[in-house]
C-alpha cells in the first residue's frame, strides 16, 4: 500500500524535491538488489521458512517505523533498510516451493503466487487511496505494517514445518555455486535485459500514455487495471495449457519477451489510440509466459548447487532493471523522444531473445556431450 504512494508522501507530506525522491527510489533499489542478495544467502545457512517469517514480521515494524523519519539522509537510510529486509522474501520464498509444491506442479505453483502478487497489486493501491483519504499517510504506515505482521502470523500459524509435513527437495552433495555456472550467466543477463523492457510499463509507458496519447489517470489506470485483471483470470489456465506443449522453459521465455518487446515497438506504427490496448494486450500475454517459465528454469537450475544463491541472483536480476531501467528510458525520452526510445528497448529485447537462443545451444551441447 506504501510503495505506489511513497513519491507523493516524499513531495507532498515531506517536502522533497523531485531530486531528493530520486535519491530516495535510488536507496529503493539498492536496499532491493542487496535484500535479495542477503536473503538467498541467509536461506541457504537457515531456511526458507524463517527467512520469510522474520523478514515478514521486520518489514512490518519497519513500515511503521518509517513515518517518523522526516529529515532526507534519515528517510534514505530507512527505505534502503526497509527494502533490504523486505526482498529479502522474495529468494526465500522461491525456495519455499520446494517444500510446499510437487516437482511437476512446479510452474503453476509459481503462476499461483504471481495471482496473490497481482490480486494484492490490485486492491492495495484502491484500498490505500481510501485509507490516505480517511485516516491520512500516517494511517497507510500503520495499515500497510501491520498487515505485514498479520501476514507473518498466519505464516508461523499455517505453515510451520514443525506442524505441518513438507516436502524434502533433493539434496545435492557437490553443489555448484550458482556464480560458477555459465548457462545460468546467461540466463541471467538475458532477465536483466527483459527487466529493462517490462520496467518501462512503470515508469515511461504511463507519461507516453498522458503525454503523446492524451490519455487521462483514469484511462491509464483502467488500462493498467486490465492487465491485472487479465493475468489473474486467464494466466492459470494458460500456463496448465502451455505445460502440456513440448517447448521448453527457455523457448516459453523467449517467446515471453518477443511478446514484450513487440508490444512497445508497434507504438511506433499507429496513430490510432485503440493502439495502446493492442500494445497492453501483447505485454500481458508476454508477461504471464515468461515470468512463470523464467522462474520454473531457474528452480530447476537451483537443484545443482545451492537453492538461495541462485534465486537471489534471479531475483537481483530484476532489481538491476529496477535501478538502471527506469533511468534509462526516461533519459532516453528527454533526449531522443518517445519514438526512437520504444526501437532501443525493441534492440535490448532482440539482445535478451539472442541470448536465450545461444542459451538453448549450450544447454543442448551440455546433454549431447
Amino acid at each position: 500500500m506504501v510503495i505506489p504512494f511513497l513519491s507523493l508522501y516524499l513531495t507532498q507530506d515531506l517536502g522533497f524535491t523531485l531530486e531528493n525522491v530520486g535519491i530516495i527510489m535510488s536507496c529503493f533499489g539498492l536496499g532491493s538488489l542487496i535484500g535479495a542478495w542477503l536473503g538467498g544467502k541467509l536461506t541457504d545457512l537457515v531456511g526458507a521458512y524463517q527467512v520469510m517469517l522474520v523478514s515478514l514480521i521486520l518489514t512490518g515494524i519497519l513500515f511503521i517505523t518509517l513515518q517518523f523519519l522526516e529529515s532526507f539522509w534519515s528517510v534514505c537510510g530507512g527505505v534502503f533498510l526497509l527494502m533490504i529486509i523486505a526482498d529479502a522474501f522474495r529468494p526465500a520464498t522461491f525456495v519455499a516451493l520446494n517444500s510446499y509444491s510437487k516437482p511437476e506442479n512446479k510452474t503453476r505453483s509459481v503462476t499461483l503466487i504471481r495471482l496473490a502478487i497481482n490480486l494484492g497489486f490490485s486492491a492495495g493501491p484502491a484500498i490505500g487511496g481510501l485509507i490516505i483519504a480517511t485516516l491520512g499517510y500516517s494511517g497507510l504506515f500503520w495499515v500497510d505494517g501491520l498487515t505485514c505482521i498479520a501476514a507473518g502470523i498466519l505464516l508461523l500459524l499455517l505453515l510451520n514445518p514443525k506442524k505441518i509435513k513438507t516436502l524434502e527437495s533433493p539434496q545435492n552433495e557437490t553443489p555448484l555455486s550458482a556464480y560458477k555456472d555459465g548457462p545460468y550467466w546467461i540466463f541471467i543477463v538475458s532477465m536483466v535485459l527483459f527487466g529493462f523492457v517490462f520496467v518501462q510499463y512503470f515508469s515511461t509507458i504511463p507519461i507516453y500514455y498522458n503525454n503523446a496519447r492524451t490519455l487521462s489517470e483514469t484511462q491509464i489506470g483502467l488500462l493498467l487495471g486490465m492487465n491485472g485483471f487479465l493475468i489473474v483470470v486467464f494466466e492459470m489456465p494458460l500456463i496448465k495449457f502451455l505445460e502440456t506443449r513440448s517447448l521448453s522453459k527457455v523457448a516459453h521465455v523467449m517467446i515471453g519477451l518477443m511478446l514484450v518487446t513487440i508490444s512497445l515497438l508497434i507504438l511506433n506504427f499507429s496513430s490510432w489510440v485503440g493502439i495502446v490496448i493492442i500494445g497492453m494486450l501483447f505485454m500481458t500475454l508476454g508477461e504471464m509466459i515468461a515470468f512463470p517459465f523464467s522462474y520454473a528454469f531457474a528452480m530447476d537450475r537451483a537443484q545443482r548447487g545451492k537453492p538461495g544463491e541462485y534465486m537471489a541472483l534471479y531475483s537481483i536480476s530484476f532489481s538491476i532493471a529496477h535501478i538502471f531501467g527506469h533511468n534509462t528510458g526516461m533519459i532516453s525520452i528527454a533526449k531522443l523522444g518517445y519514438q526512437s526510445t520504444w526501437y532501443l528497448a525493441g534492440f535490448i529485447g532482440l539482445l535478451g531473445i539472442l541470448l536465450l537462443l545461444w542459451l538453448k545451444k549450450v544447454l543442448l551441447k551440455s546433454k549431447l556431450s
